[in-house]
C-alpha cells in the first residue's frame, strides 16, 4: 500500500456519514455522565455511545417472579407488592433498621444495615403500599430480604426492569450506572438504513438494528439476550458482514494491484535442493509450486504459508528466499521476537550463503555504525535477504528493490498490519506464515485476504513425542527421571508460568525453580524469561544449543525461535494454566532430533473439567489442526481470538465457536455484495457503507479506489 492510500484511510473517519454521528460521540453527552464517570464508563467499556451498545449483557436477573408472601422460597429474587406495617427502633449501630412490609397471605422483614431513619422513613412511610424487589431468605424460619434492590411506589412500577441486564464493571463503576449509561444511549443513536436483505432478515426473524439493540439492552424475556436470540444473531452477522466485507475489498484490491513478476529460471533452487542433505516432503515441494506461481504472476503474490511445528515451513521460506533472490528482488523476512530473527538468521545463512546470497539481520540491538553499514548494504542492493523485527519497517530502513516481505508468526498482525508492512517497496510480494494451526472458521474472519498454503507432512525422520500427564505431587519422581536422562546426554527444558513468585498467584516461577534445580545439577542449569536484554537472551539460547546447559529453565518466551535437535524433554508446569495452541507450540520445542523425545504436563489438582479435557487432548494427538479445532470448541473464541493467546482479530457480538454458520453466510454474502457491485453505489452497497464506518472497517472503503 502506498504513503497516499495510507493517508487516504486515515482520512476516511472523516468522511463518516451523518447518520453515524451520535454512535461516535463522546458518554460525556450523555445526562449524568461528569468526567469521572465517564472516564470510568471508558475503562470498562470505552469513551463513545458505540462502546456502551456493543457491551453486550453478560448475564441477567430475572425479576419477573411475583409470589404471595406465603409462596417465597429461600434464595430467590423476588418482586412483591406490599403494604408498609412498622420500622424497628435499634440503638446498637451493628444491627440492621428492619421494615415489617405484609400482603394477604403473611409479613417478611426487609433489612438495612447503616442505614439513616429519616431516608428509610422517606421511601417507606408506614401504611403506604410499596413495590420490593430482592433476594429473599430465611434467617430463624423469617423470610428476610437484606437491602432490596429495588423501593418503588405503585406509580413507579414501570421504572422496574423485569429482566434486568448485567455488565463487565471495572473499579468505581456500579451496575446501577452501567445499565443508566446505556439505556440512555440507547434514547440518543439515529435509526440507520438497512443493509440486511429482506429475504434473510425474513428468513430468520431478525429484527432491525436499532431494534435488536434495544431488545438485548433492554430485554423483555430471557432468551432475548441468549447468543441464540435473533436480536444477538442479528448483530453478530451484521459485525461479522461489515469484517467479511472489509476483507472481500482487500482481496479484490490485491487481484487488481500490479506486482512484480519474479520470472527465475530456478538455477538457484536447483542448487540449494543439492546443497541441503534431506529430502523435502512432497507437501513441502507443493506449497512452494503455489508460491512459485504467484510470484511469477504479475499480480501481486497475498499468501498465508500454514504447517504445524517442525513441518518445514523455514526450508520452503528459503525457496521462495532463493527464487526471488535470482530475479534480482530483495527479500525482508519479519519476526514477532528478536530470538526468532536470530534463529532464522542461523538457519538461512547456511542455506542460502553456498548460493552467493547474502543475508543479514537487522534488530533493536544493532546500533551506530553496524546499524549504518546495514541500512547502506540494503539500499545499495548488497543485501539479498535480510532478517529483523519491526526494525526492518521503520523509516530509515531502504530497500534498493524490495520484491518479497515473509512475516513469520504471522497470527500477531491484523489485516491492516499487512498493509503498512510492504509500504517499503513497489507492490512487493507478501508471504505470511504461522506455525500455529488455525481452525477454518477463524482462518477466514482473520485471513480471508490472502490465498492459502497447508504443509500436511512433517519431515521424514521425525519421532512421535510421549506425552505425560501427572500431578506435581510427583515432582520428586519427574526429577529422578530428569537425573537418568540427562546422564544419557539429553537435554531438557523447564517451562514455569511466572518470571517470580507472586504473592497473589500460587504458581511455580522461573526464578524458584532455578534456584531449586541448580542445588541439585549445578552449574549445568540456565534460565530464559522476558526480562533479560536480548543480547542475554541470545547467549543463553546459543549456550543451551552448545551443550553449556543440561537444564534450560524458562517462561514461554521459548514458545518460538528455539531449535535444540538434541533437547529431547520438556517439563512444563502448571500445565492446566495454558491454552491448547500455547501447550502444543511448546512440546514442538523437542522432537527436533533423531531421539524419542517426551513432554511432561504438570498439573495441581484439582483439575476442573475443561482442564482435564485439554490435558487429555494433547496426551491423544500432535496433530496441531484437529488441537486448534478442539481449543476453539473447549475454550470459545473469546479466548483464542484477540491479543490473549492467537492475535486473531476481537469481535465484541460475536461468539465464533458459536455462530459459525452466521460467519459461512456473512463470508458469502460479502464476496456476492463486492462481486456485483464492487464500488458499493447501489442503494444496498451505500448501506453497507455505513456499516463498514459503524463497526470501523471503513479502511476497505479507501482501497476501492485503489488499484
Amino acid at each position: 500500500m502506498s504513503l497516499a492510500i495510507s493517508r487516504k484511510i486515515r482520512f476516511t473517519n472523516k468522511m463518516r456519514p451523518e447518520p453515524l454521528f451520535s454512535y461516535f460521540s463522546s458518554t460525556s453527552t450523555l445526562n449524568g455522565v461528569g468526567p469521572k464517570t465517564r472516564d470510568i464508563l471508558s475503562r470498562a467499556m470505552g469513551p463513545r455511545l458505540l462502546d456502551l451498545l456493543f457491551t453486550p449483557p453478560s448475564s441477567f436477573i430475572d425479576r419477573s417472579y411475583t409470589p404471595k408472601i406465603f409462596e417465597i422460597t429461600d434464595n430467590v429474587v423476588v418482586t412483591l407488592v406490599v403494604t408498609v406495617g412498622s420500622h424497628s427502633i435499634n440503638k446498637n449501630k451493628n444491627q440492621p433498621i428492619k421494615v415489617r412490609v405484609f400482603d394477604e397471605t403473611g409479613d417478611l422483614t426487609l433489612c438495612f444495615f447503616k442505614a439513616k431513619k429519616e431516608y428509610l422513613d422517606k421511601i417507606l412511610p408506614v401504611g403506604s403500599k410499596r413495590i420490593i424487589s430482592g433476594k429473599a431468605q430465611f434467617y430463624n424460619s423469617e423470610v428476610n430480604i437484606v437491602h432490596p434492590d429495588y423501593v418503588l411506589s405503585i406509580s413507579e412500577k414501570n421504572k422496574l426492569p423485569l429482566i434486568e441486564t448485567i455488565y463487565p464493571l471495572t473499579d468505581g463503576l456500579t451496575q446501577k450506572v452501567a445499565r443508566k449509561s446505556i439505556l440512555n444511549a440507547l434514547d440518543k443513536i439515529t435509526p440507520l438504513p438497512e443493509w440486511i436483505e429482506k429475504s434473510i432478515l425474513d428468513k430468520y426473524s431478525w429484527p432491525k438494528f436499532n431494534e435488536a439493540l434495544i431488545k438485548i439492552h433492554s430485554p423483555i424475556h430471557p432468551s432475548d439476550i441468549k447468543l441464540t436470540s435473533p436480536p444477538r444473531l442479528r448483530l453478530a452477522y451484521d459485525e461479522l458482514l461489515a469484517k467479511q466485507v472489509a476483507i472481500a475489498l482487500v482481496r479484490n484490491n490485491n487481484q487488481k494491484k500490479v506486482g512484480i513478476a519474479h520470472n527465475s529460471i530456478g538455477n538457484y533452487i536447483d542448487e540449494l535442493l543439492n546443497e541441503v542433505e534431506f529430502e523435502p516432503t512432497s507437501s513441502q515441494y507443493s506449497v512452494f509450486e503455489e508460491i512459485k506461481k504467484d510470484m511469477s504472476s504479475p499480480n501481486r503474490m497475498t499468501r498465508l504459508l500454514q504447517g504445524d511445528v517442525g513441518s518445514g515451513k523455514t526450508f520452503v521460506a528459503a525457496m521462495a528466499c532463493a527464487y526471488a533472490a535470482e530475479s534480482g528482488s530483495q527479500v525482508a523476512l519479519m519476526a514477532p521476537t528478536e530470538i526468532l530473527a536470530r534463529q532464522h538468521l542461523v538457519t538461512l545463512k547456511s542455506l542460502l550463503e553456498p548460493l552467493g546470497l547474502t543475508v543479514e539481520a537487522i534488530t533493536g540491538r544493532d546500533k551506530g555504525i553496524q546499524r549504518k553499514a546495514l541500512e547502506t548494504g540494503l539500499k545499495e542492493g548488497y543485501i539479498d535477504v535480510v532478517i529483523g523485527t519491526h526494525a526492518l519497517f521503520q523509516d530509515n530502513t531502504i530497500f534498493k528493490k524490495l520484491g518479497l516481505v515473509i512475516i513469520d508468526e504471522q497470527h500477531r498482525f491484523g489485516v491492516h498490519d499487512r498493509f503498512k508492512l510492504t509500504e517499503k517497496g513497489d507492490s512487493p510480494d507478501l508471504l505470511v506464515m504461522t506455525a500455529t494451526p488455525i481452525p477454518r472458521t477463524l482462518a477466514l474472519s482473520s485471513y480471508g485476504d490472502l490465498d492459502i498454503s497447508t504443509i500436511t507432512e512433517k519431515p521424514v525422520g521425525r519421532k512421535p513425542i510421549g506425552t505425560h500427564i501427572l500431578p506435581m505431587q510427583k515432582l520428586d519422581e519427574v526429577i529422578e527421571g530428569i537425573k537418568r536422562a540427562i546422564k544419557s546426554n539429553k537435554q531438557v527444558y523447564w517451562v514455569c508460568p511466572l518470571v517470580e513468585d507472586s504473592e497473589l498467584i500460587e504458581l511455580s516461577s522461573v526464578l524458584d525453580r532455578y534456584n531449586q534445580l541448580k542445588l541439585l545439577f549445578g552449574e549445568r542449569v540456565g534460565m530464559l524469561h522476558g526480562r533479560l536484554k536480548p543480547l542475554e537472551k541470545d547467549t543463553i539460547s546459543k549456550e543451551f544449543k552448545s551443550g553449556k546447559y543440561d537444564i534450560l529453565v524458562a517462561t514461554t518466551v521459548i514458545e518460538v525461535g528455539i531449535d535444540v535437535p538434541n533437547a529431547s524433554i520438556i517439563v512444563i508446569e502448571h500445565a492446566e494454566r495454558f491454552g491448547l495452541a500455547q501447550l502444543h507450540q511448546l512440546r514442538g520445542r523437542v522432537g527436533r532430533g533423531s531421539s524419542a523425545s517426551s513432554c511432561l504436563l504438570l498439573y495441581k489438582s484439582p483439575l476442573s473439567n475443561n482442564s482435564k479435557s485439554r490435558l487429555e487432548i494433547m496426551r491423544a494427538t500432535e496433530d496441531g489442526f484437529l488441537i486448534a479445532e478442539k481449543d476453539l470448541e473447549l475454550r470459545g473464541s473469546g479466548d483464542l481470538i484477540g491479543s490473549k493467546q492467537s492475535g486473531l482479530p476481537a469481535h465484541r457480538l460475536v461468539e465464533l465457536d458459536k455462530h459459525k454458520s452466521l460467519l459461512l453466510a456473512a463470508d458469502e454474502d460479502a464476496k456476492s455484495i463486492i462481486k456485483n457491485d464492487p464500488m458499493l453505489i447501489s442503494k444496498r452497497g451505500k448501506s453497507i457503507r455505513v456499516l463498514l464506518y459503524l463497526f470501523e472497517q471503513d479502511f476497505g472503503i479507501a482501497l476501492m479506489g485503489a488499484g
